[in-house]
């Protein structure tokens, strides 16, 4: 059975979505000042690692936790509005590329499953 990764296209969709992603969060009044202060393009390289871990592509994430890697945006406010906000631009995103609808519940859910850990609760 292919993994969601591959299911999606595997490389060129994830560097897609990514691009496409940072493009919609950076349009969405409700998030878009959380990345006011962040280096893209380096943010971009991180999320097209992690994503391509979570989707059980051939990586495997060495970066920063969940709860650690947004404890400061958490201090700045981060809530479950912005994080549903992230999870909508998520799912907009990969409808944008064509996706199939049950892929992108899937995605949703994956991401969904660390809210806890973002929102540092």
């Amino acid at each position: 059975m292919a993994t969601l990764y591959e299911r999606l296209g595997g490389e060129p969709t994830v560097d897609a979505a990514v691009t496409l992603f940072y493009r919609n969060v950076l349009a969405d009044s409700r998030v878009s000042r959380f990345f006011e202060t962040v280096d893209i393009e380096r943010q971009a390289k991180r999320l097209k690692e992690f994503l391509t871990w979570v989707l059980c592509g051939p990586n495997v994430y060495t970066g920063k936790g969940m709860r650690e890697a947004h404890a400061h945006l958490v201090a700045r406010g981060l809530n479950e509005t912005h994080f549903n906000a992230v999870i909508e631009d998520l799912s907009k995103t990969f409808r944008e590329l064509g996706v199939a609808e049950v892929d992108i519940q899937e995605i949703a859910g994956l991401a969904d499953s660390v809210r806890d850990d973002v929102l540092g609760r």
